[in-house]
């Protein structure tokens, strides 16, 4: 407990002197957690979950949810979650074999045999991931080159003027999804 205390107050000491000497610099504390041009030292230097989720475009539910499933395990002051390096390069690789199309439990046994050295996978491994990933693509370039039907004869129709012209509004046929949100 008493470790717990002096690393959270060493943890807020740091920010706060950071903050202090530079104020822009009190955003680089994740990119100083990296070791990016700092002794080994400073490089393992705690980062809060907020900190952490904005280094790797994630949201806090996705680390929580991580933990959850037992893939990362940040050190527990209270209710703070705080990770270092270590912990960070575990969600680097959770990231990685997520953009894979790897399982959380495959990426959960990678993760496992670790040595800092990335993914461990076997060239049998990366064939099955390769074809997996081809049906995948084939599969949505049917499902494309099917939408892309629809939507050609929709245009068809309303150059026919078959009378279904109030059906097809070319601002509204492929809805953008940035409108959406």
């Amino acid at each position: 407990m008493a470790r717990d205390l002096l690393l959270t107050v060493a943890f807020m000491t740091r920010r706060a002197s950071i903050s202090a000497a530079d104020p822009v610099s009190a955003e680089n504390v994740a990119l100083d957690g990296l070791g990016r041009g700092f002794d080994a030292g400073e490089a393992d230097f705690p980062l809060t979950i907020g900190e952490v989720a904005r280094e790797f475009g994630i949201t806090l539910r996705a680390l929580r949810f991580y933990e959850s499933k037992r893939l990362i395990a940040p050190q527990r002051n209270g209710a703070m979650r705080l990770y270092r390096r270590h912990d960070r390069e575990r969600i680097s690789l959770i990231l990685t074999g997520r953009r894979l199309g790897f399982t959380l439990a495959e990426i959960k046994d990678f993760v496992g045999r670790h040595d800092g050295d990335g993914l461990h996978l076997s060239r049998q491994q990366c064939v099955e991931q390769i074809n997996m990933l081809e049906q995948q693509k084939r599969r949505l370039e049917v499902a494309i080159a099917e939408l892309r039907q629809i939507y050609s004869s929709f245009y068809k129709k309303f150059l026919d003027g078959d009378g279904s012209s109030n059906h097809f509004d070319g601002s509204r046929a492929l809805p953008d999804r940035r409108r959406a949100k």
